[in-house]
């Protein structure tokens, strides 16, 4: 799961890949609407943080399947109208003794019509 940081906001951003199947048409259109809102909340110069599972993270989250990002490709999520200022990886213990990778991604709103892909 990614989690959008928009001033005291953590908004939920959906996992799953860009519409492999049709099937999937209602999450890529959530991960849409979650980016038009935080460009909307944050406002052109804005900044948001995600963090997500890294490319060495977890397959699954509480029982569900993940999609793991680098960098490069959750910032392809957002699209031209965020850019990319910093990125960083974290090992993260859990209470179970597991390590999880988790990518967090640093962004400015550098324009206030978002378009995504």
């Amino acid at each position: 799961m990614i989690f959008l940081r928009v001033g005291s906001m953590t908004l939920p951003f959906s996992t799953y890949p860009k519409r492999p199947w049709p099937s999937q048409d209602r999450a890529w259109e959530q991960r849409s609407a979650y980016v038009q809102a935080a460009a909307h909340a944050v406002g052109p110069g804005g900044h948001v943080i995600v963090s997500t599972f890294g490319p060495e993270g977890p397959t699954k989250g509480s029982g569900l399947d993940v999609v793991r990002y680098n960098a490069e490709s959750l910032h392809g999520e957002f699209g031209y109208g965020f850019r990319l200022i910093e990125s960083t990886k974290e090992l993260h213990e859990t209470p179970f003794g597991t390590t999880q990778q988790f990518l967090y991604c640093f962004c400015r709103v550098s324009t206030s019509e978002i378009v995504t892909q």
